[in-house]
This record gives structure tokens, sequence and C-alpha cells, in this order.
């Protein structure tokens, strides 16, 4: 019962300081910004990496583009950049998920850990404050928007998999996980996306239902990502930093694997209208 309260204590002060930090661009930015060198510190220690350069590409890269998107607020060259780093995102994820899935322990060698660092993790916070400054327009009811869908696709995994669950989706990563969680997960990520759709007005039925598929997919798959690094550090979870839930990458690990997804599909949609 002490264990509950304080899970559940825990994270409802994670979850107030995030939506607290959606009123003000530059307040959204310096959280993240935290947020980013805590996650950092947590995968350094799984990956047995102990060099300083991730954390100076991780302040270069997000305040560079952060900076240049929201506070510059010009689109010159900010195009061909964002571009070239979403490619490079993208296929450094898929490699990811082909070694998710092809190799029993994911190759941690020096050099790809240094790229892991940069476009696994740096670029998923860079992509969150993409998501939150579409367009050179503060627009924070998308990330809020986005956060939602994974609280409710996670939530709804676990209870629709600790109730219903006797398919496993992925055993030798994560035996407690189940395919009958994660299409409830999916199922109600698409429910909800329907009531955040009718409360913030921001996209289409459509553009959020697709959201949520895009959520419940490439969440579920940053999870496993995630806790294949943890078995292979033989621990449980990333950090302390949460009582009752780990550390802070146990708790954005989904999110950011997914926003690189999330602001692409968004990017795709404001060109196409």
């Amino acid at each position: 019962m002490k264990e509950t309260f304080t899970r559940a204590i825990s994270g409802l002060l994670y979850v107030c300081l995030l939506i607290g930090s959606l009123y003000w661009q530059h307040t959204t930015i310096a959280l993240f910004f935290i947020f980013g060198i805590i996650c950092m510190t947590e995968f350094k220690k799984l990956i047995q990496l102990k060099s300083i350069l991730p954390y100076i590409v991780l302040s270069i890269l997000y305040f560079g583009f952060a900076y240049w998107n929201s506070i510059v607020n010009t689109s010159t060259g900010f195009n061909e950049a964002i571009q070239i780093l979403l490619v490079l995102t993208i296929f450094v994820q898929l490699i990811l998920i082909k070694d998710l899935f092809s190799e029993k322990k994911i190759p941690l060698f020096i050099s790809k850990r240094f790229i892991i660092t940069t476009f696994y993790l740096t670029s998923g916070f860079v992509f969150l404050i993409g998501i939150a400054n579409l367009e050179q327009t503060f627009t924070p009811l998308l990330l809020l928007g986005s956060f939602i869908l994974v609280w409710v696709n996670d939530t709804f995994a676990y209870l629709v998999g600790k109730n219903f669950g006797k398919q496993k989706l992925f055993p030798s990563i994560s035996p407690k996980k189940t395919v009958e969680g994660f299409l409830g997960g999916l199922f109600f990520a698409c429910i909800a996306s329907y009531f955040i759709w009718y409360f913030t007005e921001t996209l289409t039925f459509t553009h959020w239902l697709i959201l949520g598929i895009i959520v419940s997919v490439f969440g579920t798959l940053g999870d496993l990502i995630e806790s294949k690094f943890k078995r292979q550090a033989n621990v449980k979870d990333s950090g302390v930093i949460m009582p009752g839930h780990g550390g802070l990458l146990d708790r954005l690990d989904s999110i950011i694997f997914a926003a690189p997804f999330i602001f692409l599909y968004l990017r795709l949609i404001t060109y196409v209208s």
C-alpha cells in the first residue's frame, strides 16, 4: 500500500511538472533539457559509456535546434537541417528495431554507443521540442496530446495485459508484456485520440487517430528497446530518481522513441494541407 502511494505521488508530481511547463515556451525548452541530461546520465550507465561527449552533443543539438526553431523564428536553412537529422535518426532507430528482433544483445562497440546516444536519445528530445514548436509556432497542445496518448497506451496495456493477457509479446526481453496488453493499449489510445481532438481543436480526429497508432506501435518498440538495454546491463530500472517508478528514462522511453515519427507525420500533414 505504501509503495502504491509513493508511486502515485511520484507520478503525479511528474505529470504536474510536465503539464505546468507547457504554459511557457522557454520553460518547456528548459525542462526538457533537464530531462535530457537526466536521461543521458541514466542511459550512459546502461551502456557503460563514461565520456562527457554525449552531454556536449546533447547541448549543441538541443539548444541549436530549439533556438533556431523557436527563438530566432526563421525557416532559413532550418527545414534542410531538421530533415537531415530526421533521416539519420529514423535510420538509426530502424537499426535498433532490427537489433531488437535479430540480435541476442544490441552491439555496443564504442562508435555505436556515440551514434545511439546522439540519434536515439538526443534526437528524441530535439523532436519533442520540435513537436511543441511546429512550423515556428508554439503549439504545446500537440506535445501534451502526444504525452496523453503515451500515458493512455501504457496504462491500458498494463491493465489489459494484467487481467486478460495470455500470449507473450516479447518474453525474452519483457516477460510481462502481452499481445492482449499491446492491443488493449492501442485500442484505448485510439479512443483517447477522439477526446484529444474534441477538447484541443488542434488537428482533425483522423490525424489524432493516426498519431494514436504511431504512439502505440513505436512507443511499445521504444519501451522494448530500453528494456533490452536494461537486460544487457542486468538492472531492473534505469535509475532511482522517481520513487516507485525507477528512472526518468523508464518513464520517457516510449515518447523519446516515438517523437521522430510523430514529428515526421505532423510535418507531412502540414505540407499536404
